[in-house]
């Protein structure tokens, strides 16, 4: 396997250490409570649904549909825009439905990138931000992950710095893993730095509508005027509609780009199967209780998941929007890495997170945990890590370095 070239540029997947680890001792009859992947519990709203059944079975629904998705949807989704970012998009040539957010962004990268170019992609950051373009033959230089006044000094060193020129900087806001947040004003100043450099943003929003700040949801990018000279992002209706094995993203933005995308589609696939890209425009379309109802829902975990965990002594920042913490492992036992202290959440408080060397290096002192379980559930997550910690003195001593202890 190690012999093929874009095999021998991934490293091994992290999380599958500890999947594995997870999987045996399931096996072994633990109940594991799983934080670790962002996969949403919740159910996918119900007219959603029905519009599915309707549809399915019908007359030429199973045949191939369209690999940049049906008319309707990506009416649909120029109309969302329209709604939430006040942003204007022609659903002929400047929205591409694609099957998820993530194969999206992956295909825009084998889009655009010729072997050697250089993208300038946050660290720590979701992995197809970079290894996307690593799997379609470029080279990745880590810039700041955090919207604060020091990222564009940074950036700024990246591209005096890099050769050749990058041709592409990648932005995610609300964050994973982080949940940082841009402003509107970061954007601006983000635009103007991709003009001035002649280079494209790849903006990632596919935690859009999940936030808990009712009075100031995540912006977009795209409502700095001009954007669209430069710009392409991504949305999902994975955490919005809670429907990620369904499989239903977007890329909207500039037309050439775009163009390009659907080119690198009509080779690969002929997109979602039609009643699911039906369902999708259903969803669009439809009433938005079900999203707001999802909001409060991942409030409430956030909540509990900051009150009970503050009880075993291990605080956790409160994010402001996105379906997860960003946590820094505690003191005692950041020695250990984040991968070797997230197996032990598992081998010794039944409690999954993802390591966020899984993230990049600069994760390396963090944990992602997902509110993706009920709140009972993340209580009882925390108290089996309050046992742990409170035994881990007695039990680790040839594990956790003394120096950490105490």
């Amino acid at each position: 396997m190690t012999d093929f070239h874009r095999i021998k540029r991934l490293p091994p997947y992290v999380f599958e250490q500890v999947n594995r680890i997870k999987a045996q001792a399931r096996a072994g009859g633990a109940d594991i409570i799983d934080l670790g992947m962002g996969n949403p519990d919740l159910d996918a709203p119900k007219h959603v649904i029905a519009k599915l059944i309707e549809t399915a079975g019908r007359p030429r629904t199973d045949r191939y549909s369209s690999s940049k998705g049906i008319a309707g949807l990506r009416r649909a989704q120029a109309a969302y825009y329209q709604r939430r970012f006040g942003v204007a998009l022609n659903p002929e040539t400047q929205v591409v439905a694609t099957l998820g957010s993530k194969e999206g962004f992956a295909n825009m990268a084998q889009a655009i990138t010729a072997p050697g170019d250089v993208v300038l992609v946050p660290n720590p950051s979701y992995p197809i931000h970079a290894f996307g373009f690593l799997m379609a033959g470029g080279v990745i230089r880590s810039v700041p992950a955090e919207p604060t006044p020091a990222f564009f000094p940074a950036v700024e060193k990246a591209m005096q710095h890099s050769i050749p020129k990058p041709v592409a900087i990648v932005v995610c806001y609300p964050s994973n893993p982080t949940a940082y947040v841009a402003s509107l004003d970061f954007y601006r100043d983000l635009v103007a730095f991709a003009k001035r450099h002649e280079i494209i943003i790849l903006s990632d929003l596919a935690y859009a509508e999940v936030y808990f700040d009712d009075h100031d949801p995540p912006p977009s990018v795209l409502q700095v005027p001009g954007a669209i000279d430069c710009t392409v992002e991504f949305t999902s209706l994975s955490k919005t509609f809670s429907m990620a094995g369904w499989r239903m993203g977007f890329a909207v933005g500039n037309e050439r780009l775009l163009a390009a995308l659907t080119r690198v589609k009509s080779y690969l696939d002929y997109g979602a199967f039609t009643p699911i890209q039906v369902a999708a425009t259903a969803a669009l379309n439809g009433p938005e209780d079900c999203i707001r109802e999802m909001r409060g829902i991942y409030r409430k975990r956030r909540d509990a998941l900051i009150e009970a965990f503050d009880k075993t002594g291990w605080k956790i920042p409160a994010p402001s929007a996105s379906m997860f913490a960003w946590v820094p492992i505690p003191e005692k036992y950041q020695g250990l890495g984040s991968l070797e202290f997230s197996k032990l959440l598992v081998e010794k408080a039944d409690v999954a997170v993802a390591p966020g060397i899984g993230f990049g290096e600069h994760g390396e002192a963090y944990v992602r945990i997902a509110l993706v379980e009920n709140e009972q559930r993340i209580r009882q997550a925390a108290r089996n890590i309050r046992r742990f910690f409170e035994t881990s003195d007695r039990t680790l001593h040839n594990v956790v370095p003394m120096a950490k202890v105490g």
